[in-house]
Parts: structure tokens; sequence; C-alpha cells
């Protein structure tokens, strides 16, 4: 057969170090199994796997030597993968260069664990070394090796049709930069591979190498769908009916609009409010006069933190309106700024009727 026209990456189903991390300081990582959930997971594998397969097809598996992908191989095993024609022949062998990074034995507190995680994020995902552990490149190192090997493996006129590694997340990531010449950049963009998420490699059947099947998520584009998702309009409601199309409107449900406004003639859903009603506009976290609101929005960083852009709140409360505490003392000269002067302290009495304050 020579080399295999499929190649799955596996990750190991839940394991309970991803339920409860605490497990780490007391349990050695390789030893960790799976959760009642990851089980469950695992067989779900083994039945798409099996309806991946041709009848012709044969099997081999190579699986990381830890408890949680063994245990994630076994119930690929039993699932209805034992079914297919060729079950008997199913080849399963361990390999340890596509064990798990090395975290460094037993894992300090949650605490330190915390730190290290940012420290890693502040240097490099790629290069960082875990105290008394390894750095991705060092895994890449070994992960080098078994690509070789892999090569010279393909070379045996019956090496089976499809070929699948039971591995971790990182190492999944790692063996596609080795495989595809990823760059370092790019390699510390992609985020983590889903429990048990199928990265599938098919062979081209002219030119013998492998395309990758699967699209990988990134941070990078992460973070635009979250920033198109904080400056989308809201949905327009006609006949009690989303409307998703904006070309049916010939004209706007709302009347013309000459200036200003959203592509489309959006409103934002302020029909019947005062645009001058500034708390309304803020409450709901909108764009008003082409600056932000001053709600918030929450990112995730490549590291698993959150980030918050709050920086341009100014005499804002929680929920965006503005303090009656703020506005008090302005309006008595104590905040700075314009102190008591006749055209600022007419500035104050505005901004409090529009915020519907009463004086």
């Amino acid at each position: 057969m020579g080399k295999p026209r499929l190649i799955i990456l596996i990750r190991h189903a839940q394991s309970v170090g991803n339920a409860n991390r605490t497990i780490h300081q007391t349990v050695p990582d390789h030893r960790v199994p799976l959760t009642s959930h990851g089980r469950s997971q695992a067989l779900a594998a083994g039945d798409k796997l099996a309806s991946l397969l041709l009848p012709t097809d044969t099997l081999q598996i190579i699986a990381s030597p830890y408890t949680r992908t063994r245990e994630t191989t076994q119930g690929i095993l039993s699932s209805s993968l034992q079914h297919h024609p060729n079950a008997s022949t199913i080849r399963v062998y361990e390999e340890p260069r596509i064990r798990e990074q090395d975290f460094g034995n037993f894992q300090p507190c949650q605490t330190e664990m915390t730190r290290m995680w940012y420290e890693r994020a502040a240097y490099g995902h790629f290069f960082y070394r875990i105290p008394n552990g390894e750095s991705a490149a060092d895994a890449y190192d070994r992960v080098s090796g078994f690509n070789e090997s892999l090569w010279r493996q393909f070379a045996e006129e019956d090496f089976p049709s499809v070929l699948v590694l039971v591995t971790h997340g990182l190492m999944t990531r790692i063996f596609l930069m080795k495989w595809y010449h990823y760059s370092v950049e790019y390699f510390e963009d992609l985020r983590n591979v889903e429990h048990c998420e199928f990265i599938m490699m098919k062979k081209h059947e002219e030119s013998g190498k492998y395309d990758l099947q699967t699209e990988l998520r990134t941070w990078s584009g992460y973070k635009r769908e979250q920033e198109e998702l904080r400056y989308k309009c809201p949905p327009v409601v006609l006949d009690g009916k989303i409307q998703h199309d904006f070309r049916i409107f010939k004209t706007p449900p709302w009347g013309e609009r000459q200036y200003g406004g959203c592509v489309n003639g959006c409103n934002h859903e302020f029909d019947g409010v005062p645009m001058g009603s500034r708390h309304e506009v803020m409450r709901t976290g909108r764009d008003f006069g082409g600056s932000r609101s001053g709600a918030t929005s929450t990112v995730p960083s490549s590291d698993g933190s959150n980030s918050s852009d709050d920086e341009d709140l100014d005499v804002v409360g929680p929920d965006g309106l503005a303090t009656v505490e703020a506005t008090t003392k302005e309006a008595e000269g104590g905040g700075g700024g314009g102190g008591g002067h006749p055209e600022y302290f007419l500035s104050v009495i505005l901004r409090c009727i529009t915020s519907n304050f009463v004086l």
C-alpha cells in the first residue's frame, strides 16, 4: 500500500486534569485518567472513525503512552470500529515521542501555574521552557525524529491505508508545524485542539502530498470575529421575522435618512427613543457618534486570560451611566477641569438633562 490515503490526528478525550487542574499537584501527568464524559467522547470518536473508513481500508493507530491517550485509544477500539471488515488487522503501537509536553514533574499551586502561563505568554509559547520541563521547541525536536520514522515506514508496501495518531493538543500543533513547515509565529497563533477533534490530512492522488482538510482555529481569527460581533448591527425584525438580508428593503421601515446612521439604514433598535438620551445608548453598549459607548468587551488572550477595554470610561458607573456623585462633584467645581466657570457649569446642567437626572 505504501503511503496511507489518510492521516488523522486525534487529541485525547477529556481527562480529570482538564476538569480539575489541581490533580497535577498529586498525580503524575502521565497517570491522569479520563473522566466519564471523556470515555463517552472516546467511544463517539471511534464511531466517527468507523464512518470514515472504506470497507477495504486497513488501519494503524499510534498513541502516546499516557494514561489518557491509552484510554482514548481503548474507547476508539471498543466502538463500532470493532465491526469493520478489517477490524482484526488493526495495528496499535505506543510512541513516547508524541507524548505531552513535559510540565516538570508535580506541578506547583495554581497561583504559581497562572504566573507561569503569563510569563510564557510574555516570553513566547514556542521557546518558553517550563521549569524542570520542556519548551515547545524541545517537543518539536522529538516530533521531527518521529516524522522521519513515519516516512521510512511509508516505504513499506504493506503499510495500512489509514494512520491515526492519538496524542495531545500541543503535540498535534507541533506535528502540523513540522509537517507543513509552519513559522513560529503561526504556531503561537494557533488555538488548541478540542478533545477528540479530528485533524484530517488527505493524500493528493497526483502529487502524493497531504492536503490539510481541517480548518485550524487561530487567536487572531477569534479576535477578529469578536470585534465584528462587537460592532455588528442587531438583527432587524419585520413582521415578526428576523431579516438577515437588508437588500429586501427598498425604503427603510423607519423612513429615509439623509445623513449619518449605519449602512442600510440600521437604527440599532432605537425607534421611539430620543437619540439624546445618552444613558439608553450607554446601557445597550452601542456606538454613538462614531466613538465607543463605554461598554467593555472581553476577548480571551492566547494564554486563556481575559482583558478588558475600559480605558475610555470616564465618570461612568458599572452599567455605563454617569454617576450622580461624579456629576454633582463637577457641578460644585470639585472635580478639577472647569472649576466654577459659568460655561462649564452650563455644560454640566446640559449633561444632567440629557442623562435624565433632575437637578
